[in-house]
């Protein structure tokens, strides 16, 4: 993750007031560059995911959903070893990463303010 994401997400711990991202944005930057694997629907059934060696992450799981802010951008940068999962670091900037997350957490069954 960059020092500039890691700045941002510690000063929102400091004053307690969550970065947000926008998504709308975020639902853009999904589409471009994670609906073919995660699905329109974020249920990991996405057109690409029958091609792959594992399963995507499916977004509407109580597992991923109980995740932090930070640790989805954290995948989203560096992406999981031994997995189809890249990282986008250098591809999305921290803001875009902020934003997919706030588009996730604004489809998901808690809303936004998960």
């Amino acid at each position: 993750m960059s020092v500039m994401c890691l700045i941002i997400l510690a000063s929102s711990w400091s004053i307690g007031q969550p970065i947000r991202g926008n998504p709308k944005e975020g639902r853009a930057i999904y589409g471009q560059y994670c609906l073919r694997c995660h699905g329109n629907t974020l249920d990991g059934n996405g057109p690409d995911a029958q091609y792959l060696i594992m399963r995507p992450a499916n977004f509407l799981s109580q597992g991923l959903l109980a995740k932090a802010d930070w640790e989805l951008i954290l995948t989203i940068s560096n992406g999981i070893l031994f997995t189809p999962m890249h990282g986008f670091r250098g591809t999305l900037t921290d803001q875009q990463m902020l934003d997919v997350v706030s588009y996730i957490r604004s489809m998901t069954p808690f809303g936004a303010d998960n």
